[in-house]
């Protein structure tokens, strides 16, 4: 797969984390779902996923959400426009993706669902329970945002932990912190 791309194939192969041989001491693979958005806070969460996927050995999952229109059009309309939402989400989420796949060597899996949003994050966890951990991005000011706000609540009820990521951190803050695993 990494021989796929022209453009990609000159940059270095970050080294396996995992410990052991192939099939000894084989620790099941850290899974980091990072729902994707078009705000900085959620572009903070997926570099902080990223980086602790590679420390591990571990991989990202990009979880984009259409929400629901909150009105309804005719017919033909209202299917033109939720198809174009469906669509800028899948955009969105394979520029993720190749983002990730161009710094570590490694796809992530990208899954679209459209609905509310607790109610879909709460389904792919059930759906996934190896997932390790919910990575979130809180705003830089004023409320963290409504995922954040609604996951922290709730945090006692979810199969995993959830990781929130102060949206003030720069790059190199948000690589130091998952590098090491704080």
């Amino acid at each position: 797969m990494r021989g796929a791309c022209k453009f990609l194939a000159g940059l270095p192969a970050l080294p396996d984390k995992r410990a052991g041989k192939r099939g000894q001491n084989k620790k099941p693979m850290r899974i980091y779902l990072v729902v994707m958005d078009e705000t900085q806070e959620a572009q903070t969460a997926l570099r902080f996923a990223s980086v602790r996927a590679r420390e591990t050995g571990g991989s990202v999952h990009i979880l984009a959400l259409v929400p629901r229109q909150s009105f309804n059009a005719f017919g033909g309309v209202q299917a033109t426009i939720e198809r174009e939402a469906l669509e800028r989400a899948e955009v969105m989420a394979n520029a993720a993706a190749g983002n990730i796949f161009a710094e570590s060597g490694r796809m992530p899996v990208i899954a679209v669902r459209p609905g509310s949003p607790q109610e879909v994050i709460r389904k792919y966890l059930e759906d996934h329970g190896d997932i390790a951990a919910l990575v979130l991005g809180a705003a830089a000011n004023g409320s963290p945002g409504p995922l954040v706000t609604h996951f922290a609540q709730h945090a006692g009820s979810l199969p995993c932990p959830v990781y929130v990521i102060p949206g003030s951190l720069s790059n190199p803050q948000v690589d130091a912190i998952a590098a090491r695993g704080v």
